[in-house]
């Protein structure tokens, strides 16, 4: 992926709903916010999150007020604000791209399909897209990428907030279906305590052969 350069002090104190405003003032209402989790996990599936916000409904920032990047909150704060979320959305989704997928095509196009599935699922066909920094290539509808996205719209922050507490609570799941790798503590990630347990155990279904050190280069 191609870095480009981004100006720090755009990013507003909390996530706000500028680019939503300025799409719902065109007669845009059903604007989506899309984030993932997981990208860089080595086990699990990447998830993808979709949200629409209700344009016009009153004092909807200060009612989405504790939201943020899903980094900077921990995790009782996400979950808290999930449900406070999905209560205030005109319509949201999670799809995900399984470990399975992202070896066989590769992380970023995992991302476009467990986005693409996300979509797919709306009750309200969306109008325009707001993405944290990549664009979806096979989708018609028109859409912004923003660097830090999850930093400067609400949207993408609430997005952020669906797609980690769902992977979160998926890898919960499997932490449970192959125990001794610890997935409910570090969700995939590849923490010294991953490392360890993979050097005991070997790869689960769950780990992304793709992905070193388990691709081995």
């Amino acid at each position: 992926m191609t870095r480009v350069s981004f100006d720090p002090s755009l990013i507003p104190l909390n996530p706000d709903l500028s680019f939503e405003r300025a799409l719902w003032q065109q007669g845009l209402t059903l604007v989506a916010g899309i984030d993932e989790a997981g990208r860089g996990a080595l086990a699990g599936p990447v998830a993808v999150g979709v949200v629409i916000l209700p344009a016009g409904l009153a004092k909807i920032q200060s009612r989405l007020a504790g939201v943020r990047d899903s980094k900077q909150m921990r995790p009782e704060q996400r979950t808290y604000w999930a449900e406070r979320i999905k209560a205030i959305a005109l319509d949201w989704q999670v799809g995900f791209g399984g470990a399975n997928e992202i070896d066989a095509i590769g992380i970023a196009a995992a991302v476009r399909l467990a986005a693409g599935r996300a979509l797919e699922r709306m009750a309200q066909p969306c109008e325009h897209l707001l993405i944290d920094y990549f664009k979806l290539k096979d989708v018609s509808t028109p859409q912004t990428a923003l660097v830090k996205g999850d930093c400067r719209s609400l949207s993408i922050a609430c997005a952020s907030v669906l797609a980690k507490v769902a992977r979160d609570a998926l890898m919960g799941e499997m932490d449970a279906r192959y125990p001794g790798y610890g997935f409910g503590q570090h969700k995939g990630y590849g923490t010294e305590a991953h490392l360890a347990a993979l050097a005991v155990m070997g790869p689960c279904a769950e780990h992304r052969r793709s992905f070193r050190p388990l691709s081995g280069g």
